[in-house]
């Protein structure tokens, strides 16, 4: 341990102590807080508080992920039980502020759970549904710290890896114990993170780059805005190792405006960085030297392509590059470049503080760790769950989720954002692995799952999904450009009841060759909705036809044969329509990451 973080060491540990000594309340007040209310409930509380005399502790911080629960508000007093209480308007206020945090009594009909410690009548909080079968790596401080603080950050770890590797590894080290890990891309492609980052440390430049991927425009997925409300340090600390281990000098984080909670605590985090030598020039008291700051972009869900968003930090519209040159080679302002997601980065700082082989020892053999999923849709307890992989899909939904509040049947759940797919109830013992999900037509992607009950229409869904990838299109490459637009027009005129019996081959001739014409994964993954929701609910679609149309499209709809395009491997599969036309093909493979998001 160098002398300066054992002095940072210390003096986290006294604050953290200090913090215990009398009241401290804790309210989420992020995104998914403010929306159920939370900004009311703070300001209760703290008039409440001065009206009592109550000298306590108010801290804002990051949703747990019980997003079900929110306004969400964690009660500490001295001598009593620590106490989660759920759905917490201003009008419940009073009686908590009187019976609990004055009095020490806290209010059971109020609560949802405890926290480290029993009270007779409430489950623990790692016994509620949704928390059983989690384990916390990227989510470990969510609820749990001030993300303005960075001395509750370090006295629970933080900055523990990035110490370890600038007093007591190397570089080559450190990128050795990423790659023995086993950690893949949380962004969609699920590529080797050490690979990626052996790419650049190749590279002799003297100005290289770390590029956070934070755009997150995937409806149904708010785990990276989280990451940043909740623990904005953990991802500071990846991108300054993952700067050590490449040798890159800068850092930027490339956030969507408008999410300004995550915004500010991230510019919060960084200045609070540079303070205490923790960004800047020798880091640590050791020869590292590394700047970081952030740059915001426009609404625009291709922007988290990895060379669109180069090019919208350069200050130009958000279009994918050609590539060759790749990022490694050459990337943001022509300099080399490595691009990673929020939830990869996060991972790194247990990591390197733990060792690779803790890391590997959790999940399954090819997709080692734990995945990080939102659940919406028809389901008891939205939010954000973090599990470790080999769980089944159904444990997460069923287990995690609670099902259909309503005790309706499930019908599907939609994965992997708008270029993801479906998966029917009946497949939801599928393995959570990202190459076992990408197999079946269903990527994981950035984890948004979307849970649909049997009032649901497929189609629907489908035609939503392409309306998204449709409008989000930048129009840069014709087959995307087109290809969406076309394959939109096929899908009203399907909803519409006007459909045609050469529909379906259609879709799937302008799917393939959206697949092989298009410049990055916004188009080469356009056609997976159709191709996964035709795959498994074909006669769904036939039905949304006339009737005559109906009983054409009946004779070539097999709702359990593989389609061209539900596939991420390049093979081509047998079609359920058009079969000749397909076997003429040669497998097709991009030679690029098959998601618009790094």
């Amino acid at each position: 341990m160098s002398e300066a973080f054992d002095a940072l060491k210390i003096r986290g540990n006294r604050r953290w102590t200090d913090l215990h000594r009398k009241p401290w309340i804790r309210v989420s007040t992020g995104l998914l807080g403010m929306a159920a209310g939370a900004r009311d409930t703070l300001g209760a509380l703290r008039h409440d508080l001065a009206q009592a005399g109550i000298d306590a502790t108010v801290s804002e911080v990051g949703s747990t992920g019980l997003c079900f629960a929110e306004p969400l508000v964690d009660v500490y007093v001295p001598a009593t039980p620590r106490v989660l209480y759920a759905n917490v308007g201003p009008e419940h206020i009073p009686e908590i502020v009187e019976r609990h945090i004055k009095n020490g009594f806290p209010v059971v009909e109020l609560a949802l759970a405890t926290v480290d410690s029993d009270h007779p009548g409430l489950p623990r909080r790692e016994d509620l549904p949704m928390m059983r079968l989690q384990q916390r790596i990227a989510l470990r401080n969510a609820g749990e710290i001030d993300p303005a603080d960075i001395d509750q950050y370090v006295a629970r770890g933080g900055f523990a890896g990035l110490d370890r590797a600038v007093s007591e590894l190397d570089p080559e080290r450190v990128l050795q114990e990423v790659k023995d890990s086993g950690l893949r891309g949380r962004g969609g492609a699920a590529f080797p993170t050490g690979v990626k980052w052996g790419f650049l440390a190749g590279n002799p430049a003297p100005e290289k780059y770390i590029l956070c991927n934070a755009e997150e425009g995937d409806p149904g997925a708010f785990n990276d805005k989280t990451i940043l409300e909740a623990d904005p340090f953990t991802l500071v600390e990846g991108c300054i190792i993952a700067g050590f281990a490449t040798g890159a000098s800068n850092g930027i984080v490339f956030i969507r405006h408008g999410h300004d909670s995550p915004i500010e605590r991230t510019r919060a985090a960084i200045a609070a960085c540079y303070d205490n030598g923790l960004l800047g020039p020798h880091i640590l008291g050791s020869d590292f030297s590394f700047d970081m700051d952030i740059s915001l972009v426009g609404d625009s869900y291709v922007a988290g392509e990895e060379t669109a968003l180069m090019e919208a930090i350069e200050g130009k519209r958000s279009m994918p590059r050609f590539r060759p040159p790749f990022p490694a080679a050459f990337g943001v302002w022509g300099k080399p470049s490595n691009i990673n997601n929020i939830k990869t980065l996060a991972y790194v700082p247990e990591i390197v503080r733990r060792g690779a082989e803790w890391f590997r020892s959790i999940g399954t053999e090819k997709s080692p760790g734990t995945a990080i999923a939102c659940l919406s849709g028809d389901i008891a307890y939205p939010g954000l769950v973090e599990v470790p992989f080999g769980l089944t899909m159904r444990q997460v939904v069923e287990e995690c989720g609670g099902g259909d509040p309503a005790g309706k049947r499930l019908k599907f759940v939609q994965t992997g954002g708008p270029l993801g797919g479906v998966l029917p109830v009946d497949q939801l013992d599928i393995v959570l692995d990202l190459d076992v999900m990408a197999e079946a037509g269903a990527m994981f992607g950035s984890g948004g799952l979307i849970v649909c009950n049997e009032d649901r229409s497929v189609v629907d869904l489908t035609r939503t999904l392409l309306a998204f990838d449709q409008l989000e299109s930048c129009g840069k490459c014709f087959p995307c450009r087109l290809g969406t637009s076309h394959l939109l027009e096929v899908l009203d005129r399907l909803c519409a009841g006007e459909g045609r019996p050469e529909d379906l081959a259609l879709m799937e001739r302008i799917g393939a060759n959206m697949k092989v014409g298009s410049l990055c994964g916004h188009g080469q993954l356009g056609y997976n909705p159709v191709a996964s929701a035709v795959r498994f609910f074909g006669e769904e679609f036939a039905a949304q036809c006339s009737r005559e149309t109906a009983r054409d499209l009946g004779t070539l709809v097999s709702p359990r044969a593989p389609l061209r395009g539900a596939q991420l491997d390049g093979e081509t599969p047998t079609a359920i329509v058009n079969a000749d036309f397909v076997a003429s093909r040669e497998p097709v493979g991009t030679g690029v990451e098959a998601t618009p998001h790094a």
